[in-house]
């Protein structure tokens, strides 16, 4: 996982296109393309959130 430092977006490392990462919302969703720049890796908080956000999409929350 890595953050979008211009949107402050989780998202997980699929892959790359040119110089650039793209990134996918942890519970699913479109890519969006981040330069290496503009990325961080998350808090544990901001992780956290993340991983418990899929979780409640299983459950339908």
């Amino acid at each position: 996982m890595m953050v979008d430092k211009r949107t402050g977006d989780i998202g997980l490392v699929m892959g790359s296109a040119g110089p650039c990462l793209q990134l996918r919302p942890p519970q699913g969703g479109e890519k969006w393309d981040v330069p290496p720049d503009a990325l961080r890796e998350p808090t544990a908080a901001e992780t956290l959130r993340a991983k418990v956000s899929v979780a409640n999409g299983r459950w339908g929350r």
